[in-house]
This record gives C-alpha cells, sequence and structure tokens, in this order.
C-alpha cells in the first residue's frame, strides 16, 4: 500500500513524519536542498571522506524489487537511520546522529550475523548534508558487516522514492 492510498490512522501518522521532513527538522539544510556551486565543490570533499564505497551503494529500484518479490530468502533487514521509517518493512532506528539512536543500531545489529543483508537509509536530504548515513555505515563496517548496503538516495526520500511510487509503510 502506498501512502497516497493508504486509509489508516497510520497513513496520517506517516503523513506527519513526512512533513517533518519536509520541513528539515533532521537535516540542516532541509529535505529540498538546492545544490549551490559552493555546495557541489563540497561534494568532492565529502566523497573523500565517505565510508562506503561504489559497490556498498543500493539503487533504489533495487530495494523495490526485493520489497515486491516477497521472497523472505531475498529480504534484507531494512533500518531507517533518519527522521522516519517510511519504506514498506522497514525499522525505526531514528537519527542516527544523535547517540542514543546509534546505541539502539548497534544493541539491533548485535542479534544479527555478520552475513546478514542489511540496507540502511536516511533520506532526510543529499549524502553530502545529511548527518545520519556516516556514523551509521561506519558502525556496520566497525561491527564487520558484509552485506551492508546504504540506500543511494541521491537527493530525498521523497524525490528517490515516494515520487516513483515505491512501496511505503502502511
Amino acid at each position: 500500500m502506498y501512502i497516497s492510498t493508504a486509509k489508516s490512522g497510520c497513513t496520517q501518522i506517516a503523513l506527519g513524519m513526512l512533513l517533518l521532513l519536509i520541513m528539515g527538522l533532521s537535516c540542516p539544510t532541509g529535505l529540498f536542498a538546492q545544490q549551490s556551486s559552493l555546495q557541489k565543490t563540497s561534494n568532492a570533499d565529502s566523497k573523500a571522506r565517505d565510508p562506503w564505497k561504489a559497490q556498498d551503494l543500493m539503487a533504489p529500484s533495487e530495494l523495490a524489487r526485493l520489497i515486491e518479490s516477497g521472497s523472505k530468502s531475498e529480504q534484507p533487514i531494512i533500518l531507517s537511520v533518519g527522521p522516519a521509517a517510511l519504506i514498506k518493512g522497514s525499522r525505526d532506528i531514528g537519527p542516527a546522529s544523535q547517540a542514543e539512536n546509534l546505541a539502539q543500531l548497534k544493541k539491533t545489529l548485535e542479534k544479527l550475523p555478520k552475513d546478514q543483508d542489511i540496507v540502511i537509509y536516511c533520506g532526510c536530504c543529499p549524502f553530502t548534508h545529511c548527518p545520519n548515513v556516516r556514523p551509521a555505515f561506519n558502525l556496520l563496517k566497525e561491527m564487520h558487516f558484509t552485506h551492508a548496503k546504504l540506500l543511494n538516495l541521491e537527493h530525498n526520500i521523497r524525490t528517490d522514492w515516494i515520487d516513483k511510487g515505491f512501496a511505503t509503510q502502511q
């Protein structure tokens, strides 16, 4: 079920969370931050400090395909390390830039095998500005998870997931 067609109280909660995202409460530059030429220059600096490599990124269409397949054997653990768990089947950890949420992520990960397929995402803003994805991804690497992926939401969750019609929470 998609946010636009759901008719439950959960929809109101999801829309409220989306409103918080739009207002930019969890990202210093807001959800729909436009990149200036100065920001584009800082993108190169950001890539130098990114803890992930190209093979660590998962395309939104790939995750959407896995979710829609319904195959339990193919389903990764999907963790939202941002302000809201909007992707279907994802678990809300909370913004990983906050120590208590990073500790919650660690507690969640400690229960999983090191070869578990895991996908994390935030989506509050582009990676270059996101305060949540780096601490979360660093933790996955420090804990030696071998099948950890970062959902490649280049712009934000609305542009790269919701607007494409991919499955959201009910």
